[in-house]
């Protein structure tokens, strides 16, 4: 618990409001543990106290460091499932990640005919059972990814945009319905964060490397 005494030290006003807002201590030591890591992660990229950061957020509440604040173009993003946690980190690119723990009961099928675009759900459904389950979180862990990169929530819809899904097919935003040309400003990248969990990162661009670190467990 020190440690997360010393994280909630770091937190501005609101976020130890927002935290104290939870009802379960575990979702709150959760919630003051992810902001924790957040700002001291980007404390260390731009070398400054991460009790200092200001965050703005956009209209769909996607944070970011607030502006006018003389900071390094710096956009991250952050993802969580169960006790695994994801944090993206880009200089001058709109960056999005997501996480989701891989779940063999999951109506995959029902959920797919819901929310996949038509192309996805024929590809979905001309694979082998056996392959299914990875498929749908590849797809839904890649639609999510993109999705929050853009920072618009749902206000684009998860059926307007294609994404592969294929096993052991790189991953990628195929098209998206209403702009020709929307689908080659992006870079999709499958991510392996651990046997039971399946991630995706989107990053605005082409041309970037991906470094990946793990932290220590406490």
């Amino acid at each position: 618990m020190a440690r997360v005494r010393d994280f909630e030290r770091t937190l501005a006003a609101d976020e130890r409001d927002r935290a104290n807002r939870f009802v379960r201590e575990r979702d709150r030591v959760r919630f003051v543990i992810s902001r924790g890591l957040l700002r001291a992660i980007l404390g260390r990229y731009l070398a400054r106290d991460p009790r200092c950061l200001r965050f703005d957020y956009n209209p769909f509440g996607k944070p970011m460091l607030s502006t006018g604040s003389g900071l390094p173009a710096i956009r991250f993003n952050v993802s969580h499932s169960d006790e695994m946690a994801l944090y993206a980190v880009a200089s001058g690119r709109e960056i999005g990640v997501d996480i989701e723990r891989i779940q063999s009961d999951f109506s995959t099928d029902d959920v797919a005919l819901r929310f996949f675009s038509r192309q996805e759900i024929a590809t979905f459904r001309a694979l082998p059972a056996s392959c299914r389950v990875e498929a749908f979180f590849a797809c839904w862990t890649r639609k999510e990814a993109y999705l929050k990169a853009r920072g618009s929530g749902l206000a684009l819809p998860l059926d307007s945009f294609d994404v592969s899904l294929t096993p052991g097919r790189p991953a990628a935003l195929l098209n998206v319905h209403d702009d020709a040309v929307e689908a080659t400003r992006w870079s999709l990248r499958e991510l392996f964060p651990g046997p039971d969990h399946v991630a995706a990162l989107a990053v605005e661009g082409h041309g970037w490397c991906l470094h990946c670190w793990q932290a220590p467990e406490s």
